[in-house]
C-alpha cells in the first residue's frame, strides 16, 4: 500500500500508514515527538482491532486539547514508589498512553519481583482501549486488572446527574502457547466513543445507549453526547462505575469524574483523571496450576459450540488488518490532514 501522502485521500490504510498520520497530525498540534508517536501507536493498534471510537477519530480531539491547554505538550513522566509492591505514576498532564504504557510495564516488573504490582497514575488523560494494557502484562505471563475513570456521563443509581465516567475496566489472562483471554469494557451500556464515530459519520444511534440533557431517549449522537449515558445493567451498572471511581481516585489523588470537563469539549480543565493497574504473578497456588485450570475451563467453554472466548473477536480482526489493512472514514482523514495543513500554512 505504500506511504500514506497527505492530500492525496486514501481510504484503506495499512498499520504503519495508520501510525504516520496519526503521529503528523498529533505533532502539528505541538505535542512533542516521543508522546505524539507512542500515542498514534495506540490509535493505530485501536483501528486494527476494529475499534474506530478509540482509533483515529481521537487524533483531532487530542490536537484540539493540545492547542487549548487541556494537555500539556512536552510533560515528563514522575514515580513514586510506595512500600515494596506499588508505585505512584504522574502523567503530568500529558496524554495519558507514554504514562500507562510506562505505568504497565513498572507493574509487571513489581510483579515479578513481589509476586504483585499496583500502579497508580494521577494528572491523566484518556487512555484508550483499555484491553491493549492487560494484554501486554497477559503476554508476558501476568494476570492483569485496568480500571480507569472519565469525565462525568452517567448518574448515580436513581440520581439524573452526571456523576461519574463510563468507567472502563479491563483484564487479562494468560493462556499458554495462545492468545491472552481480554475482557474489556466500559460500564455504560456502549463506549460513549461510539457516539463520536457516529457523529462524524452523520449516523443515529440506536434508542437505549444515551439520553439528552434533559433525560428523554435519543437516537441523536450529538445529543447524547451533550447529555448522559446510560449504565450498563441499569443500577448495577452504576454501582460496578462507583466502586471504579473510589478506588482509582482513592488511590490515585486524581480528580473525581464530575471535577473533569467532556474530552469531546475543544475548551476546558485539564482532566487530571485517573488510572489504577494491578498485574499479579499467576504461581500462588503452584507451579502450572494456573495454566492447567485456565485450559480445563477453556475446554468446558469450547464444549458449548457457538461459545466465544473473550478477546478472541479482537484478535482475528487484528490479524486480517495487518494483512489487508483499515478502511478510514474519509471524515476523520480529511479532519486529520486540515490540522497538519495548518500547520504548513503558518
Amino acid at each position: 500500500m505504500g506511504h500514506l501522502c497527505i492530500g492525496n485521500r486514501l481510504m484503506t490504510l495499512s498499520f504503519d500508514q495508520l501510525v504516520d498520520l496519526a503521529f503528523q497530525g498529533l505533532q502539528a498540534a505541538g505535542i512533542d515527538s516521543k508522546a505524539a508517536h507512542e500515542t498514534a501507536q495506540f490509535l493505530a493498534l485501536a483501528e486494527i482491532d476494529g475499534l474506530a471510537s478509540h482509533g483515529l477519530a481521537r487524533v483531532a480531539q487530542y490536537a484540539a486539547h493540545a492547542k487549548n491547554g487541556r494537555v500539556a505538550l512536552s510533560p515528563k513522566i514522575k514515580v513514586k514508589p510506595f512500600k515494596t509492591a506499588a508505585a505512584l505514576v504522574d502523567a503530568c498532564d500529558g496524554l495519558a498512553f507514554p504514562a500507562l504504557r510506562f505505568a504497565t510495564d513498572l507493574s509487571v516488573n513489581l510483579a515479578s519481583k513481589n509476586g504483585s504490582g499496583l500502579v497508580a497514575v494521577n494528572n491523566s488523560h484518556h487512555f484508550g482501549v483499555a484491553g491493549h494494557y492487560v494484554e501486554a502484562a497477559a503476554r508476558a505471563g501476568y494476570i492483569s486488572i485496568l480500571f480507569g475513570n472519565t469525565p462525568a456521563a452517567m448518574p448515580m443509581a436513581g440520581g439524573s446527574k452526571a456523576i461519574f465516567g463510563t468507567n472502563p475496566l479491563a483484564a487479562a489472562f494468560p493462556f499458554a502457547n495462545q492468545d491472552p483471554l481480554v475482557i474489556d469494557m466500559s460500564l455504560s451500556a456502549v463506549a460513549r466513543g461510539k457516539l463520536l464515530v457516529a457523529a462524524k459519520n452523520g449516523q443515529s444511534i440506536p434508542e437505549g445507549w444515551a439520553l439528552t440533557a434533559d433525560g428523554k431517549p435519543t437516537t441523536d449522537p450529538q445529543e447524547g453526547l451533550k447529555g448522559l449515558m446510560l449504565p450498563l445493567g441499569g443500577d448495577k451498572g452504576a454501582l460496578l462505575a462507583l466502586i471504579v471511581e473510589l478506588l482509582v481516585v482513592g488511590l490515585s489523588g486524581s480528580r473525581f469524574s464530575y471535577e473533569a470537563d467532556s474530552f469531546f469539549d475543544t475548551a476546558g480543565n485539564r482532566p487530571r483523571i485517573g488510572q489504577l493497574i494491578l498485574t499479579i504473578d499467576s504461581g500462588l497456588a503452584g507451579p502450572g496450576v494456573f495454566a492447567r485450570r485456565i485450559q480445563d475451563f477453556v475446554q468446558a467453554l469450547k464444549a458449548d459450540s457457538g461459545t466465544r472466548l473473550p478477546g478472541q473477536r479482537r484478535f482475528q480482526q487484528r490479524t486480517i488488518a495487518l494483512q489487508n489493512g483499515v478502511k478510514v472514514s474519509d471524515v476523520v482523514l480529511e479532519e486529520i490532514q486540515a490540522g497538519i495543513r495548518q500547520l504548513w500554512t503558518k
